[in-house]
């Protein structure tokens, strides 16, 4: 099927787009914009600016994908940009924003991922491969949603906040810190780690012997309170000095948040410039 764009839309001039690109009515596709082979937009769908998508992508109705970033501090710069895989499904009303003026001012979504309807991923937020965010789910900027994690629907993911390979989040939750892999986390007030996400695990083809492992490091760091290095140094003794990959993932993320501020590992990672003086804002004006 050759690429058709329907006479109700508008592509601009500089837009490139690949071979059997489906174009419903109603849909804008903005300059600098990229879409890849037989990628679909269904209907009134926008795709702004600076946006590259993979192949075989699929956007609902009221899709708006890759607008300026929600950031007070955005200055339009030429640099920033939103980069899409490939296989991914945007539900209605799905919005992503470009990067930010910050870290490589760039948001990434990866391949094979479902973003439900309604769902928010804001500037230089990086979703990795097969996750899904469940209906109404809102991503702060900078948040990393790691392989496999399914974050359920009207959860909030707080700046800086990096869900784990695997991870589960429950529904309507607030997630002001990170979520290791592996684990399930819930909670209104602040989101904590409850259990293992077995389910996940199961699913993912992750065998019996490695998941009582992670049961037996959840234990140790969630019920009994050891630090890391006890943790490594118990499982050690019991597992030998070669552990399973999905154990050293795990020990590698709680360290590195432990290291961080706020629950976050990668809070350190946060650029803040210095508050604007009300004379300085005023000579701006004039």
């Amino acid at each position: 099927m050759p690429t058709e764009i329907s006479s109700l839309s508008q592509v601009a001039p500089s837009a490139k787009l690949g071979a059997n690109v489906q174009i419903g009515p109603f849909c804008v596709v903005g300059p600098d914009a990229e879409i890849g082979d037989e990628t679909v937009l269904d209907s009134h769908v926008a795709i702004v600016s600076r946006t590259k998508i993979g192949a075989r992508n699929r956007f609902l109705p009221g899709c708006v994908i890759g607008a300026e970033p929600q950031d007070i501090s955005y200055r339009d710069a030429e640099t920033t940009r939103l980069e899409i895989g490939d296989d991914n499904i945007f539900r209605e009303g799905v919005t992503v924003n470009r990067g930010a003026e910050k870290e490589d001012h760039v948001t990434l979504i990866g391949n094979r991922n479902m973003l439900m309807a309604n769902s928010h991923v804001a500037h230089n937020c990086r979703i990795f491969n097969n996750t899904i965010l469940v209906n109404g789910v809102l991503l702060g900027g900078h948040v990393h949603i790691q392989d496999g994690a399914i974050v359920s629907g009207n959860s909030v993911v707080h700046h800086f906040s990096t869900i784990g390979t695997l991870a589960f989040v429950s529904g309507g939750c607030r997630v002001p810190n990170d979520v290791p892999p592996y684990m399930l986390a819930s909670g209104k007030d602040r989101t904590k780690v409850k259990t293992v996400n077995l389910v996940g695990m199961r699913r993912a083809g992750i065998s019996e012997s490695t998941i009582q492992v992670i049961k037996r490091a959840h234990r140790l760091l969630y019920r009994e309170h050891y630090k890391v290095d006890l943790v490594r140094e118990t499982l050690v003794q019991e597992l030998g000095p070669v552990f399973p990959y999905e154990l050293s993932l795990l020990l590698k993320f709680v360290e590195k948040q432990n290291e961080g501020r706020l629950g976050r590992g990668r809070e350190t990672a946060r650029t803040t410039a210095p508050p604007e003086s009300p004379e300085s804002s005023q000579r701006k004006a004039a």
